[in-house]
């Protein structure tokens, strides 16, 4: 069962990097802001407050689809972290001079 599992965990693991998230998060206000501006001049050229409802629905979708799946545009700066060492101290890391194990 884990063997079918894993593929979909992957997929829906969400891994991206710092400047993804910033620009996630850009992407999220700036449409938002564009579906909300949109609903509100639809509504009030077509006096119907159901359309400017379902309007502001369908931007509020399609931000989700663009923010919310891991795009690989938001991992094209992934951070190189520290390795593993094995439980073996590294001697190369030092903090104030000092080596740190």
């Amino acid at each position: 069962m884990d063997d079918l599992l894993a593929p979909i965990q992957d997929a829906l693991e969400g891994q991206i990097d710092f400047h993804g998230q910033r620009l996630a998060e850009l992407l999220s206000t700036v449409l938002l802001i564009i579906s909300g501006a949109a609903s509100l001049v639809i509504g009030y050229t077509y006096k119907d407050i159901y359309l400017t409802l379902w309007t502001g629905l369908a931007g509020t979708l399609f931000t989700a689809l663009v923010v919310v799946p891991p795009w690989p545009v938001y991992n094209r700066n992934p951070e190189k972290w520290l390795g593993s060492t094995g439980g073996k101290p590294n001697p190369r890391i030092t903090v104030d001079g000092v080596k740190v194990q």
